[in-house]
């Protein structure tokens, strides 16, 4: 691989991580945003689960778009987009302008995922997909802790001080995907490197016709619809940093220390998700041995991880007793000197660190089991599932957070709620086993599709007059 090459790789894994810190900003402030715009918390809980929505329903036009046409224009316009909309946040009067500056930033993020996606597979080689999906996933975690520590520590005195922050990094990153590669589609495919190596280009391009193949693929159906419970499980886990706010407060903390102590316990908590990479890398062994085999560690690493996340939230957390420090200084004290803290960041680890192992692999069978003139398209229907799940997991989780507060005080309501929904990994578990069974044919069938479309293009240029 080129330096420049590995320089795009970078570039698109760091500004796709941007994206993530934009959706993860409003959760951790519901609580000075709820009063500033006169609301209660649950309708800003509404913003967040439409606003995922949004995204995910955007991708769709915006990745079918980019398997058509040239990528790069698309992610610079919604790059832009979401910027926008994120400073127009700031602006808000009210709920409704509100929700409607998140919306118009949510069109805009639509666009860096499932394009991004389709930009970066064709940059990799099938060998290596785990580990560098493992990179494009751990981004995307990363962006996602990002936005909660930025939102919490920026935030507790100014809501709007992370909006304007952000904003302004948006407007740097569209300037950036200037600087990168131009990447062709298909490049990264050992079946068509003749192509490549004779100065032609794979000219395949997705239609409307292609759609019911894409359908009829059986691993595409259990990839997409896994995304549908897993991301109910995913979503709920937004609430984590009010779990943490509220037994903060339940200690004696003030409102504004409590936020920055939740931001932070989140985060920490959640750092595990960086061991995804040891998910690809497995994924990318157990593949070369077995089809199945990216699959098979996906569902047990999900399986695994759903005893561990509900040990987290029943770990009687304990926090020294208030003395006007600072939610930094109070949460790594603690974390050296309160047994309690240590175990439950341990469990926190591991939990992540098992069900991260969906991510890099669930990426790489996109990849694996679909011709490249796909990939985006079958990513952004993935996604629009996936938002889905979480719009009910974050939505409906605020529900049952209500509904068991009439007998169950913070934080025991947050706990409950946020244990039971962890028992939809479950069937999505259960939805990998399945596409470990099918992966491997539908592997075997791209290969051949591209071997023979090879095959024509060659036969095609030895027959061309030379000029």
């Amino acid at each position: 691989m080129t330096a420049h090459r590995v320089y795009s790789v970078v570039v698109f894994i760091v500004l796709a991580s941007l994206d993530n810190v934009a959706i993860s900003l409003v959760p951790p402030l519901y609580s000075p945003i709820s009063r500033a715009l006169g609301v209660p918390e649950g309708a800003l809980g509404v913003v967040t689960a439409v606003s995922y929505l949004v995204t995910a329903v955007a991708a769709v036009a915006w990745a079918y778009v980019g398997d058509r046409t040239n990528r790069k224009p698309i992610l610079m316009a919604g790059t832009l987009i979401w910027s926008l909309g994120t400073l127009g946040t700031v602006f808000a009067g009210g709920y409704w302008t509100f929700l409607a500056a998140q919306l118009f930033a949510a069109v805009g993020l639509g666009a860096v995922g499932s394009v991004g996606f389709s930009v970066v597979s064709d940059l990799i080689s099938p060998r290596r997909r785990g580990l560098v999906m493992s990179l494009w996933g751990l981004s995307q975690g990363v962006g996602t802790l990002a936005g909660v520590l930025v939102a919490s520590q920026l935030g507790g005195t100014d809501w709007k001080t992370p909006f304007y922050v952000l904003a302004v990094l948006g407007v740097v990153a569209s300037a950036l995907y200037f600087t990168t590669a131009d990447i062709h589609r298909g490049q990264s495919e050992p079946d068509l490197a003749a192509v490549f190596a004779a100065g032609e280009e794979y000219e395949h391009r997705i239609s409307k016709e292609d759609l019911p193949r894409i359908a009829a693929r059986r691993t595409n159906v259990w990839l997409v619809l896994q995304g549908l419970t897993a991301q109910a499980a995913f979503g709920s886990l937004v609430w984590l940093p009010r779990l943490f706010q509220a037994r903060a407060e339940a200690q004696g903390y003030d409102e504004q220390t409590a936020i920055q102590i939740g931001g932070l316990l989140a985060t920490l908590f959640q750092l595990g998700g960086v061991l995804s990479i040891v998910g690809g890398l497995i994924g990318d062994r157990w593949q070369r041995r077995d089809p199945g085999g990216r699959a098979k560690v996906a569902s047990i690493g999900i399986l695994a991880g759903i005893p561990l996340y509900i040990i987290l939230f029943f770990v009687p957390v304990r926090l020294p007793e208030p003395e006007g420090r600072g939610g930094l200084a109070t949460v790594t004290d603690a974390l050296f000197t309160e047994p309690s803290l240590l175990g439950a960041f341990l469990c926190a680890v591991v939990a992540l660190a098992l069900t991260s192992a969906n991510s890099p692999n669930w990426f790489a069978l996109i990849a694996d089991v679909n011709p490249p003139e796909h990939r985006g398209t079958v990513y952004s229907l993935g996604n629009l599932v996936n938002g889905v799940g979480r719009a009910a997991g974050n939505g409906l989780v605020g529900a049952v957070f209500a509904a068991l507060a009439r007998s169950f005080p913070p934080p025991a309501n947050l706990a409950i709620g946020l244990a039971a929904f962890q028992l939809f990994f479950v069937p999505t578990g259960i939805m990998y086993w399945r596409a470990s069974r099918t992966a491997p044919g539908d592997i075997e069938a791209v290969h051949a599709l591209l071997r023979q479309r090879a095959a024509t293009e060659s036969a095609g240029e030895s027959h061309r007059p030379r000029r």
